[in-house]
């Protein structure tokens, strides 16, 4: 019996303690933009004259050498057995790594993924002494008297540009796609400096911070002075610096994952499953996030040693991974496995074809691989968390224009709804996606659009 009230006056305690905390923070909101600055990112100092501005068309391309190049690293690969029965729990297993290999070596098409890579209409232009390479997808048809609404997309890491090319068919013809059409798209798709085409930093501190004010250049110098934005994982980020940047310019932010750690609502997990209502969880947000050693926890300690080396001495697995295919293919693909469902795991091919074509994850490994960008991509990972990502102004800031979020339930860590909404006070539209993981628009482009659209036609009936 003692014991008993014991724990009911130490819970009592607890919650009044986090009252306290939630007043605290509460009553610290305060409506504050980021310092829009500038920066020169390229080698050497900065020139003296004016900046090309100019927009120059930009088309992939490949040759015989490039593929004689990769099969030859893939041919000398050297693989090491896995263990009796390991799955994907030590990482990517090398059984089904070598029928990827193979399929890479002997059927896969780089020359035809070019041309399908060139369907949309590439660009490049100089910002900030950085070549920034870009789609752009205007609408093949629109209803008459109507304007597109301008749409910037912004990957992650280890994706790409080629994340976006499914769902673009859904947001610029969406009436040929089975949608209505009141909400029709341009779609702007720039690769993240460092990644793909887009030319890497020469200095060093090139963060979210300076990434959202180069894209929010670009979507200036393409003639938009409003637009709306949207990303997942560094796109996320990204995209919530641009409305911190130039909230006035940004007329909605549709984010499919959420930085939302400096939260008090971070505090209440312990206890959330106990008093779930007090705090504000859904029935759905204590099933995705409890128990909380494993989905959370010792999910989190499983899927994170990758960010402890990049975010400290990226270079140095740069290098071997710049000098393999295989390895490259292994590092990347495992993300797609374990990022797309956890418990993929589980499975000795890590489940990476019940969601992905070899083709389309093969494309995104070619990005990297032709590019040669993987270790300035990793680099991203030090200049933003290098010294805590808790040091940056911009996580102790909200943001306020209107936002609108997908939930997918296999994403790394649940966001709910309180908790982006701490963050985000302008949140119009959260919605709890009935499937899917971290790669929102790679793996369900149907429904990350009509959740976009859902976003956008509550915003303007507002």
């Amino acid at each position: 019996m003692m014991t008993s009230l014991r724990v009911m006056w130490l819970e009592i305690l607890l919650t009044s303690v986090l009252g306290f905390v939630i007043y605290w923070f509460v009553s610290r909101d305060k409506e504050e933009t980021l310092p829009l600055e500038d920066g020169w990112w390229g080698p050497g100092s900065r020139p003296t004259g004016r900046e090309d501005e100019s927009i120059r068309p930009f088309k992939v391309e490949t040759s015989d050498e490039e593929i004689n190049d990769l099969h030859q690293r893939i041919d000398k690969a050297r693989l090491t057995p896995p263990l009796e029965d390991s799955r994907f729990h030590y990482g990517f297993n090398s059984n089904y790594l070598k029928q990827i290999v193979s399929y890479w070596r002997n059927e896969f098409d780089w020359k035809k993924q070019v041309e399908i890579l060139n369907r949309y209409p590439h660009f490049k232009t100089k910002i900030e002494g950085l070549d920034i390479h870009f789609i752009h997808v205007k609408p093949p048809q629109l209803p008459s008297g109507r304007t597109p609404k301008p749409l910037l997309m912004v990957h992650g890491w280890p994706g790409s540009f080629y994340e976006f090319y499914k769902i673009i068919p859904f947001l610029t013809d969406p009436k040929s796609h089975g949608l209505g059409d009141e909400h029709v798209f341009e779609v702007i798709c720039p690769c993240i400096p460092g990644y793909g085409f887009s030319e890497a930093s020469s200095k060093k501190g090139f963060n979210t911070v300076a990434t959202a004010r180069i894209f929010y250049k670009l979507m200036l110098r393409l003639g938009f002075q409003e637009f709306y934005v949207q990303g997942g994982d560094w796109g996320a980020l990204i995209c919530t610096n641009i409305a911190q940047l130039v909230p006035s310019h940004v007329k909605g932010l549709h984010l499919n994952m959420a930085f939302v750690l400096r939260s008090f609502y971070t505090l209440t997990l312990p206890l959330g499953r106990h008093f779930a209502g007090l705090f504000g969880y859904t029935h759905k947000d204590v099933e995705l996030m409890y128990p909380f050693k494993e989905k959370i926890f010792y999910s989190l300690m499983r899927e994170s040693g990758y960010m402890h080396i990049q975010a400290t001495k990226p270079d140095t697995v740069g290098c071997a991974l710049n000098d393999s295919p295989v390895g490259l293919a292994a590092y990347i693909l495992e993300k797609f496995s374990t990022w797309t469902k956890s418990e993929f795991r589980d499975l000795e091919d890590g489940g990476l074809e019940r969601k992905f074509s070899l083709d389309d994850l093969l494309t995104n490994i070619m990005l990297y691989w032709t590019t040669g960008s993987i270790t300035s991509s990793q680099r991203f990972y030090k200049e933003n968390l290098g010294q805590g990502y808790m040091a940056h102004k911009h996580e102790r800031m909200k943001v306020y224009v209107p936002t609108g979020f997908a939930a997918f339930p296999c994403e790394l860590l649940h966001a709910p709804e309180n908790w982006v909404k701490f963050k985000y006070p302008k949140l119009i539209s959260y919605s709890y996606m009935p499937r899917g993981g971290h790669f929102a628009a790679f793996e369900e482009p149907q429904l990350l659009a009509q959740d976009i659209r859902k976003f956008v036609g509550l915003l303007e009936r507002q």
